[in-house]
């Protein structure tokens, strides 16, 4: 059974930097590829960053390209989500996904969510 769980969110000014982590717990981490995602209310889950299981390749969604950086720790089994110049259209609940595939750039989750963490950017 794999849980996920994120942290690292918080409340900061358009500009400012936050790095989110997520802990997995269960088995062969280092055989997955890990992503994140974000969601706002009334909206859809949407993808944000992936990485390969070894972290060897990384994708993006094109707003957060340039600003976001993912990486992972195998000997860790955690994986991170460093984010920098952050704009108020970052703004979300962050959540942490294993991914079943990454297809066309982006990661597919599997239906197995953590409670996620907040992120509030204000203007």
């Amino acid at each position: 059974q794999v849980r996920l769980v994120e942290s690292g969110g918080g409340l900061v000014q358009a500009g400012d930097s936050l790095r989110l982590s997520c802990a997995f717990s269960g088995r062969a981490f280092d055989t997955y590829a890990m992503g994140w995602f974000r969601q706002t209310p009334g909206k859809e889950r949407e993808f944000v960053a992936a990485v390969t299981w070894s972290g060897g390749a990384t994708y993006y969604v094109d707003s957060a390209k340039g600003r976001f950086t993912i990486s992972r720790d195998n000997a860790k089994n955690a994986v991170y989500l460093q984010m920098n110049s952050l704009k108020p259209e970052d703004t979300a609940v962050y959540y942490c996904a294993v991914c079943t595939v990454i297809r066309a750039g982006e990661c597919i989750p599997y239906n197995n969510w953590g409670q996620g963490t907040q992120v509030t950017v204000s203007s």
